[in-house]
């Protein structure tokens, strides 16, 4: 296919350019940097405590503060809170986050510099029905929805106030379902119905966002959006954020493989980090996502494009055969590195998920066990997990001992030196893939490719080097690989964009990161998280958690902390957590089991989008909730794994 056109750029880094949207005294978009925000989670008529946060925010870097508005005395009270911030000195720009209440809206564009709202809610009521519409029922809709949202375009542009057309992929309104499906097509329509209600009364005050928990969704959503404008000669700031991200090392790593995905790019304009925690523990996490591209340069120059062969708007998996384990229907697979040890002793795997009990004389596996471990020129004198493979340097690989694979370098691949009859690494940076060595790639099925880059670009870089082996109908499994020298929360987020980025893409079998600053532990567990967020295998409990606001209904901290206790041996299941029934029933569409606060001590069940227990006392709900996935046939006791 011809490039597409959702980004300047594959192959270097540049910004998409936006007009400049004023935000009271910050500008979004043009040539301003990109914004850091953040949303309070006290209840907004608690004003003192909402003030007290905001600052605590703002004093973190937060330079925009999202606060719900529920009704209309929540909108009221904004004017309370923003006084209350001027009285203490602070003048950041307040937005005000809308769902169903249009008047809310419209008295809260009177007061703060933004609102918020979202087209699945502003003027629709879900119920999740399948309506078949004609083109004139269909019509008749949109009519609808003008006459309710032109009342809102108009006082803000009375007001000087800018908006966010906020979609959301688990808030997607029957009418986009049923003409478009639940897809990242129906959340761009969903936007585009209000801005072009927008454009026809010239206001243009305007920033937009594509907002799902599904990285893939989020990330194609938001491509799709650019590509969009871009033929219609639009240019509104981007909003980048992953919704219900989660918290921890999870949230991290999920918020960095779609926010960052989309950064490399050169898109987004503002970043909201979505975290199950305290607002001001976002701040910092955004900001190292956006500092990151602050000093970006393109010093290294990368071989343009004369087509691409991946549609940036539909994930398909690359089509690789099969070597060992490694490419065809196999899950990406993930490479430990304990070639820097002076020893290699069993105890060294209990970072990446092997225990071995000495008592029994028996290995005991986690399911983020990884796949194999490079021990380098190193040889090992204890029997290694069934499990586990191991690679040796080329030169030093022991060919009689079961499960050992030689890694080669180019030339000493190319010299044949001698190989596996069943697996062989080959390792090599973009500019080792001339025409002559793919050549001689091609004559054997046992290799799996081993890419390294040190680009600054490294991503768009890796991405152009599978293009080649595409283009060269070369279908060679492929690890890629990375090596940081970062603190460790660095180095979550920027090895979760580098690699995270192209395996949303579909284009790798597996990863093999290192950090010299990091523990073994965390290398590990980034490496099975990053494929997680990437929904490229899955090792473990995923929580689909809000981040908490003014709407929430229980302390979600503390209730993520308790169904996490109780559920994280659940491989593969996906629990929804969620304060508030504005995304809680649609974001269900991508859990297992949902957990939703629908009034003060009330909790909702679901299994799926369907509601199983309505409004039962939130004492023994999480009961309620391991009872249910007892009843589908979920749950499994947890395994008891000795030392």
């Amino acid at each position: 296919m011809p490039n597409p056109k959702y980004c300047n750029s594959l192959i270097s880094y540049s910004r998409f350019q936006t007009r400049e949207v004023k935000v009271g005294q910050i500008g979004i978009g043009g040539n301003n940097p990109i914004r850091v925000q953040s949303m309070t989670t006290t209840d907004t008529m608690d004003t003192e405590a909402t003030v007290a946060q905001s600052i605590r925010m703002i004093d973190a870097g937060c330079e925009l503060v999202r606060i719900t508005a529920p009704s209309i005395k929540e909108a009221h009270n904004l004017a309370n809170i923003k006084a209350g911030l001027v009285a203490k000195g602070y003048n950041t720009p307040i937005c005000a986050d809308i769902h169903f209440t249009p008047n809310a809206a419209e008295f809260a564009a009177t007061i703060v510099e933004k609102v918020r709202v979202n087209p699945g809610n502003y003027a629709d009521k879900k119920k999740f029905e399948t309506i078949d519409y004609t083109d004139e029922s269909y019509q008749a809709e949109l009519t609808r929805i003008r006459e309710r949202f032109i009342p809102l375009i108009e006082i803000c542009k009375k007001h000087g106030t800018a908006m966010r057309i906020g979609t959301n992929h688990g808030s997607l309104s029957d009418r986009i379902l049923s003409r478009y499906g639940d897809t990242p097509l129906g959340m761009v329509e969903s936007a585009m119905e209000f801005l072009r209600i927008c454009r026809e009364f010239d206001f243009h005050d305007i920033v937009l966002s594509m907002k799902a928990s599904n990285t893939q969704v989020m990330v194609q959503a938001y491509r799709l959006l650019v590509s969009t404008m871009m033929e219609n000669g639009m240019d509104y700031p981007l909003h980048l954020g992953v919704t219900e991200a989660g918290e921890g090392e999870d949230g991290r790593i999920k918020s960095a493989v779609g926010i960052g995905t989309l950064l490399e790019d050169g898109l987004g304009d503002t970043v909201r980090v979505s975290l199950t925690e305290d607002p001001e523990f976002e701040i910092p996490v955004a900001q190292a996502l956006v500092a990151r591209y602050e000093t970006r340069s393109s010093s290294k120059e990368i071989q343009a494009y004369d087509s691409y062969p991946i549609n940036p708007f539909q994930f398909h998996k690359r089509k690789t055969d099969e070597a060992l384990n490694f490419g065809g229907e196999n899950v990406p697979r993930v490479v430990a590195d304990l070639s820097s040890k002076d020893e290699i002793v069993p105890a060294n795997l209990f970072a990446f998920g092997y225990n071995y009990s000495t008592q029994l004389d028996k290995w005991n596996l986690t399911d983020l066990a990884c796949d194999f471990l490079y021990i380098g020129d190193k040889q090992l004198d204890f029997n290694i997990p069934g499990t586990l493979g191991i690679i040796q340097n080329a030169d030093s690989w022991n060919s009689t001992k079961d499960r050992h694979y030689p890694l080669f370098d180019a030339q000493s691949f190319s010299n044949e030196s001698p190989r596996s009859e069943v697996l062989n690494f080959v390792q090599l940076r973009i500019e080792g893939l001339t025409d002559d060595f793919i050549s001689v790639l091609k004559k054997d099925k046992t290799i799996v490719l081993v890419l390294k880059s040190d680009n600054e670009n490294a991503l768009a870089e890796l991405r152009r080097a599978v293009v080649l082996l595409i283009d060269a109908a070369l279908k060679i499994p492929v690890i890629f690989k990375r090596e940081y020298v970062l603190d460790e929360n660095a180095f979550q987020l920027y090895s979760a964009t580098d690699l995270g980025g192209l395996l949303v893409d579909g284009l790798g079998d597996g990863c093999w990161i290192t950090g010299s600053n990091v523990p073994n532990k965390i290398l590990n567990s980034t490496s099975f998280g990053i494929l997680q967020a990437a929904r490229a295998r899955t090792s473990k409990t995923e929580y689909i958690s809000c981040p908490s606001c003014g709407r929430t209904l229980f302390d979600l901290q503390e209730t993520t902390a308790k169904i996490r206790n109780r559920t994280d041996h659940l491989k593969g299941v996906k629990i929804g957590i969620m304060g508030c029934i504005v995304n809680g029933p649609g974001e269900m569409a991508d859990a297992d089991y949902g957990y939703v606060g629908t009034g003060k001590g009330k909790i909702t069940l679901y299994k799926g989008q369907e509601v199983v227990r309505r409004n039962i006392a939130s004492e023994g709900a999480l009961e309620a909730l391991e009872g249910l996935i007892k009843e589908h046939g979920d749950w499994v006791e947890r395994p008891n794994v000795e030392a």
